[in-house]
C-alpha cells in the first residue's frame, strides 16, 4: 500500500499550526494597540497648550460647566471653543509665549487639537449626561483636577472598574447639587448611596446587563 501522506508532512502541519498561532497572537495584540488606552496612569498627557485645571479650576474656582458645557445634556461632555479660552485671555496674558497656540488659532480660524486623556473603543458606549443625571461625581472618575498642573488619568476605565461601580453604585453616588464639587464628601455615604439609588430610580439589575454599555 502506497503511502498517503508525505514523509514530511508531520513537519508542514506543525509549521502551520506555528503560522496560525503567530497570526492570532499578533491579531489579538493590534487589537489591544488599536482600542487600549495610550496613556498610562498616573502620566501627565502632552496638550498643545499646558492647560492647568490646578490652576483654573483650583486657584481659579472655575466651575467644570464653564468649559465642558454640555456634560449635563449631551454624552460627551464637550470642549471650550478658543472662543471660551479668549473670554479672559483676550485680556490676560496675551503676550505670554505659551498662549501663543491659543491666540493663533483664535486669529486664524484653525481649531486647535487636544490629545485625549480618556478614551474608550469604539465599541463601548458612555453617556456623561446619565452618570451626571445619577449622582456621579466629576471626581470619581477624572479624580482631583483641582490639583492637576497637567491632566493625567487616574482610573483604568476597563470593563472591571466600570462593574464595580454599576455592582454596587451607592458607593459612588452623591446628591446632584454636589456632583461638580471636587472637595465633597458624605459622612455616611453606604447609607446615603442607597437613599440616592432609590430616590434616583436606578434599576440595579439591568446596570450589569451587556447592552448598557455595548449597544
Amino acid at each position: 500500500m502506497s503511502q498517503v501522506f508525505h514523509p514530511r508532512f508531520g513537519f508542514r502541519a506543525r509549521l502551520a499550526l506555528l503560522g496560525v498561532l503567530v497570526l492570532i497572537v499578533g491579531g489579538c495584540l493590534a487589537w489591544r494597540g488599536m482600542t487600549g488606552d495610550p496613556h498610562r496612569l498616573g502620566e501627565p498627557v502632552a496638550q498643545p497648550v499646558p492647560f492647568s485645571h490646578k490652576h483654573h479650576v483650583g486657584d481659579d474656582g472655575i466651575d467644570c460647566r464653564y468649559c465642558h458645557a454640555d456634560v449635563e445634556t449631551s454624552a460627551f461632555a464637550g470642549l471650550p471653543p478658543i472662543s471660551t479660552c479668549m473670554t479672559c485671555h483676550s485680556q490676560l496674558f496675551t503676550d505670554t509665549p505659551m498662549l501663543r497656540p491659543v491666540v493663533d488659532s483664535w486669529r486664524s480660524g484653525r481649531a486647535l487639537h487636544w490629545n485625549r486623556v480618556y478614551q474608550l473603543p469604539d465599541f463601548v458606549y458612555f453617556d456623561h449626561s446619565i452618570h451626571v443625571a445619577k449622582g456621579v461625581g466629576c471626581v470619581t472618575c477624572h479624580g482631583r483636577v483641582d490639583r492637576m498642573p497637567l491632566t493625567r488619568r487616574v482610573v483604568p476605565l476597563s470593563m472591571k472598574w466600570c462593574l464595580d461601580c454599576h455592582r454596587d453604585p451607592q458607593k459612588y453616588l452623591r446628591p446632584r447639587e454636589r456632583v461638580f464639587d471636587l472637595d465633597w464628601h458624605a459622612r455616611d455615604q453606604r447609607r446615603l448611596g442607597l437613599r440616592l439609588v432609590r430616590a434616583y430610580r436606578i434599576d440595579t439589575a439591568r446596570l450589569t446587563d451587556c447592552s448598557v454599555c455595548h449597544r
